[in-house]
């Protein structure tokens, strides 16, 4: 965890630009989850007009519109915190739009190549179809989370560079626009489609990001996360 505090320090990224599809609920339950074992929290809110600190542990970035979505990239670019905690090895957990900007570079409105914050290593654009409906995938085995499902609504296409591995691969949905992979992982960045939110709906991700933060921790009992993933899934497949 951060050295400057025993707490894990969670940071919210511009929950004024990038909160489309109630993104809070990742905060929620990472949070909850976290405290659930003992792990104290720090929770940090960024609006888009503050500094992102470096000193976090988790950062989370949530969907956003075409227009929010490239004023946050800017911002972060012109920032450079999130950069710089990624750089000294923090996590990040960005969704729909987060995981566009995160990445080299991504389209506008027209599709424009725009430059991204540069911490994953990914390129997107926009697709000929949109992908809208439910979304089920089978994460990377070595991340120990198993079968993820989501929501998606998306006409962003996404290729993976080599320094990034998929996520997950696709059982049921269009994922980065190839409907064979979902999503990107490069070291302790990870990047998603998947709304929902993702967290409250796959309890296995974000026990994930805290293993990553704060190493092994203790099993839950099964809960309202649990059952809802399993709903879930029975309910599309």
């Amino acid at each position: 965890m951060s050295d400057s505090s025993s707490a894990l320090r969670i940071v919210w990224i511009y929950p004024d630009l990038l909160s489309t599809y109630g993104d809070k609920g990742n905060v929620l339950v990472l949070r909850r989850r976290a405290e659930l074992r003992g792990i104290p929290v720090e929770e940090v809110h960024v609006h888009s007009s503050d500094p992102v600190p470096a000193e976090g542990d988790i950062y989370l970035l949530g969907g956003g519109e075409d227009r929010p979505q490239i004023l946050a990239a800017e911002r972060l670019r012109a920032d450079g915190g999130l950069k710089r905690a990624a750089e000294r090895g923090a996590c990040v957990f960005a969704v729909c739009a987060g995981y566009q900007i995160v990445g080299e570079s991504y389209g506008d409105d027209d599709d424009n190549p725009l430059p991204g914050v540069g911490i994953l290593d990914i390129r997107s654009g926009r697709g000929q179809v949109r992908g809208v409906g439910e979304i089920v995938a089978d994460v990377e085995p070595s991340l120990g989370v198993g079968r993820i499902t989501g929501f998606e609504n998306h006409q962003g296409r996404t290729a993976i560079g080599p320094s990034a591995t998929p996520l997950s691969h696709v059982v049921k949905g269009v994922g980065n626009d190839d409907g064979q992979t979902e999503g990107a992982v490069q070291g302790q960045i990870l990047g998603t489609y998947l709304h929902g939110p993702a967290l409250p709906r796959n309890p296995g991700l974000a026990d994930l990001l805290l293993r990553w933060r704060v190493g092994q921790i203790p099993p839950l009992e099964p809960s309202w996360g649990e059952r809802l993933h399993e709903e879930r899934l029975t309910a599309v497949l």
